[in-house]
């Protein structure tokens, strides 16, 4: 099973989206053939927690060295 992230356009009255040459290739899908679709929407992130940390002003080595002298490795 591969799973793919495809994008949804309009097609007629409907809803279609298109398969990757390489997944029809490694999967070796041919024309007029039945295939299995598992779908789920994606999830976007939660708009009050992504980017609530842009005001901060943290130095990712200084946090990372104050992490490992805390550490026993």
């Amino acid at each position: 099973m591969v799973e793919i992230v495809a994008k949804t356009r309009s097609w007629g009255n409907s809803i279609g989206f298109r398969i990757p040459k390489e997944i029809v290739a490694l999967e070796k899908i041919g024309p007029d053939e039945e295939i299995i679709v598992e779908l789920r929407k994606k999830k976007t992130p939660n708009p009050k927690v992504f980017g609530s940390l842009k005001g901060w002003k943290l130095d990712a080595q200084k946090i990372k060295d104050e992490i490992r002298k805390e550490s026993d490795w």
